[in-house]
């Protein structure tokens, strides 16, 4: 269990306010300078025999496996030793392996895939990817099988100095899960930098499941040469479409439940069809229809597009998706929708049919991750009623599923190196709520 309990107490006082706290603002908060990208190129290991397991990540696979991908210079055995002990590996998984190359200039290093499993909720596992060299190992803990249960979201992270400086905020405080909208290396073709992005993520993505969604930096498509979109993403960040109760059949939009099933997750491709009768959409209805809300007690969904959004960069962009999916969310009471592409933070009240709406999703634009794009600082005038707090910095979210009725969101800025909580809101489950079930 994430020990969120002292931010919890510390805000309790204010959950009646809820909505009311913070109603239209817009931050005058005046952001420093942007920070230059880190390098590229320079490899964090010194790797003399190529079988190094670097870039190492770990994501869910139902309530009681982990996958395990890494990346080898050169053959190595695709296998996971772990334990419960440090330096004691009595269990093991052989997985596989795959590779790519790019523009026929880069080709990648081994990709290896390993899924362990059964395992223990609340429970540190220590393990090794197919190498026998102790610095190398690698832990991480399941997350809880109840709750309370605790999310970190992040969107458009990419790899600058801001990115180091969020990343050293989301490791201060403990979390179960890291949630990401899109925009993950911002590689932008450039292969290499999805080299770079996987170790520069490493100490976090190693030790607590990071599960991601596509952004439109993911797609490197390029015409003739390049027709397959999101060649790398898939290649590196495999997510379970294929598991639990609603498989999709594509690793550009999922599902999965945490805390037991206490609450539900579903990740949304926004650069997929969408539309009445496609895949992703048909999935969704059903995805949505095996919901058992007395059972589930919050629903969140991930885009990377934003429905609604009042920032003058990417206006109008979500508004197709929204128009195809936005009844069938309604109609399930989510409680709320995060997305990321605008590189800037903002919160709106619950929303349907671009009106308040006491029974429709919290929105929340998180793109704010560290990018090298920089911020979206300029906003539409006036502030439109739903909005109910903005502002063009980097930072993070952390949203607590504290109870079977009230969760807690906080956005914390990232202010001259400090994390500062920015907006907070306490969000009542819409499955508690008599006059959203009639």
């Amino acid at each position: 269990m994430a020990t969120g309990g002292k931010a919890i107490l510390a805000l309790a006082v204010l959950a009646a306010c809820s909505f009311s706290v913070s109603r239209a603002v817009t931050s005058p908060y005046l952001r420093p300078k942007p920070r230059t990208t880190l390098s590229e190129l320079k490899s964090l290991l010194d790797d003399a025999h190529g079988q190094t397991p670097q870039q190492v990540h770990v994501s869910t696979v139902g309530s009681d496996r982990m996958r395990v991908t890494w990346i080898t210079e050169h053959d190595a055995p695709p296998i996971v030793e772990y334990g419960t002990t440090s330096g004691q590996y009595p269990f093991s998984e052989t997985g596989t392996t795959t590779s790519y190359s790019y523009l026929a200039l880069y080709h990648s290093g081994n990709i290896h895939d390993a899924v362990i499993g059964p395992l223990k909720p609340s429970t540190t596992y220590y393990y090794r990817c197919g190498s026998d060299d102790p610095s190398r190992e690698f832990s991480f803990r399941m997350p809880p099988s109840s709750l309370p249960f605790e999310f970190v979201i992040v969107g458009d992270l990419g790899q600058t100095g801001w990115t180091k400086t969020t990343l050293q905020h989301i490791a201060a405080a403990d979390y179960d899960m890291l949630l990401l909208p899109g925009d993950l290396s911002y590689a932008d073709f450039f292969q290499p930098r999805w080299d770079s992005y996987g170790r520069l993520v490493e100490p976090l993505a190693s030790a607590r499941p990071w599960m991601v969604t596509q952004g439109n930096h993911e797609i490197e498509k390029v015409p003739l040469l390049e027709p397959r979109a999101f060649k790398a993403y898939n290649a590196r960040w495999r997510m379970p479409y294929d598991a639990g109760a609603s498989p999709s059949g594509s690793n550009l939009y999922y599902s999965f439940d945490v805390a037991g099933g206490a609450a539900h997750v579903i990740m949304l491709g926004s650069y997929t069809d969408y539309v009445a009768g496609t895949a992703q959409y048909e999935w969704l209805q059903c995805d949505l229809a095996g919901i058992d809300r007395r059972k589930t007690a919050f629903v969140v969904a991930l885009v990377h597009v934003p429905w609604y959004n009042s920032n003058k960069a990417h206006r109008g962009e979500g508004d197709d998706m929204r128009d195809a999916m936005e009844a069938l969310l309604y109609g399930a009471r989510v409680d709320a929708v995060f997305a990321g592409h605008v590189h800037a933070y903002e919160r709106f009240t619950r929303v349907y049919e671009d009106r308040e709406d006491p029974c429709g999703p919290v929105y929340v634009t998180i793109g704010d991750g560290g990018n090298r794009e920089g911020l979206a600082a300029k906003y539409v005038d006036p502030q439109p009623k739903t909005s109910v707090f903005r502002e063009a910095s980097f930072g993070h979210g952390r949203l607590q599923v504290v109870n079977a009725t009230h969760t807690l969101w906080t956005w914390h800025r990232n202010d001259d190196d400090e994390p500062v909580i920015a907006d907070h809101v306490w969000i009542s489950s819409l499955a508690s709520n008599p006059a959203c079930n009639k």
